[in-house]
Parts: structure tokens; C-alpha cells; sequence
């Protein structure tokens, strides 16, 4: 996670951590949110993303990547788990505008959806 916070702010964005503990720090953090929540925080983190990128395959980036494919949401990865519905990815910059394409797609949908619901 820290080196994708480093790639963010090296061009000037802004990063936000939900981190499991109510203790521990990512230097490269614009804003730590500390959940307490364990791994219950994979849920949280994921119901407020557009879009995923799976990056390595330890069983949390696992659970992650089952909550979002669940959720609908797309999953780019890059050396991570060969599993059905995750986008594969040559290069993490492959990996980001794959993820990128996908948020906006979401995002629009997401607002299509509430405007038929609306008044």
C-alpha cells in the first residue's frame, strides 16, 4: 500500500488509508482512518472504492478482491490471483487506467441508478 501512495502523491494526489488497527502509520497517507475494524475493514474499504486494484497475492488482497467482485466492482490486477473476473494486467500502469476506465464507468452508472429512483 505504501508504494501506491507514494506513485498518488508523486502526482499530486491524495491518499486515504482505512487501516485495521487503531494503531500503525503509512508515512505516504494524506489521511489515516483508523477503523479498529481488523479484517472487517476490507469491507468498508471496498464498499468505498469505484474500482479495484489487486496488487500481490497474500489472503487479504483475496478477501478484497471477493468483496469487490461481489459488490460489482471491477478488479484490475497486476501479479495477483488468477481467479475468474478479475481484468489481468501486464503493468501496474496497465492495472490503474484499466481501474481508472472502470471508476468512471461505475460512477455512472451508480448516479443513472439513482436518478430513475429519484422523484
Amino acid at each position: 500500500m505504501e508504494a501506491a501512495c507514494l506513485g498518488a502523491r508523486e502526482e499530486s494526489g491524495m491518499t486515504v488509508g482505512i487501516i485495521p488497527g487503531l494503531t500503525g502509520e503509512n508515512s505516504e497517507l494524506s489521511v489515516t482512518i483508523r477503523s479498529g475494524l481488523g479484517h472487517a475493514r476490507n469491507a468498508v474499504l471496498i464498499q468505498s472504492s469505484d474500482a479495484v486494484v489487486a496488487i500481490g497475492g497474500n489472503y487479504g488482497t483475496l478477501a478484497e478482491i471477493a468483496i469487490a467482485l461481489k459488490s460489482g466492482r471491477t478488479v484490475a490486477g497486476y501479479l495477483t490471483w488468477d481467479i475468474p473476473g478479475v481484468a489481468r494486467c501486464g503493468t501496474p500502469e496497465e492495472a490503474v487506467s484499466e481501474a481508472c476506465s472502470a471508476a468512471v464507468r461505475y460512477r455512472r452508472y451508480r448516479t443513472r441508478q439513482g436518478a430513475e429512483g429519484s422523484p
